[in-house]
C-alpha cells in the first residue's frame, strides 16, 4: 500500500453501463466516493477521483461493495500514484 499521505487517483468503471443514463449501481458507487468528501469526475466509460491514499482507498472499497449490492455485474478499478 502506498504511504497514507501520497496523492493517488482511482478510476472505477461500474457495469453494466449505459452512456448518459447511469443506473442505481453506478450512482451507488459514485455516492460512496462523494460521501468521503472526494471529487468525482464522471466520464462516459468510468469515474475518477483523487486524494490521499488514506481516504481514496477505503472510499473505493465502499464503492465496490455498494455497486455490487445495487446490481453491478462487474467493477473495474485502476489506481495510480500521482
Amino acid at each position: 500500500m502506498p504511504d497514507a499521505d501520497v496523492t493517488i487517483s482511482a478510476e472505477f468503471l461500474v457495469e453494466p453501463f449505459e452512456e448518459g443514463n447511469p443506473g442505481p449501481h453506478v450512482k451507488a458507487a459514485i455516492d460512496r466516493v462523494a460521501a468521503a468528501n472526494l471529487p468525482v469526475e464522471q466520464g462516459p466509460f468510468g469515474n475518477t477521483t483523487r486524494g490521499t491514499a488514506s481516504v481514496v482507498l477505503p472510499a473505493v472499497a465502499e464503492a465496490l461493495r455498494a455497486a455490487m449490492a445495487a446490481g453491478a455485474t462487474r467493477v473495474t478499478v485502476s489506481v495510480a500514484t500521482e
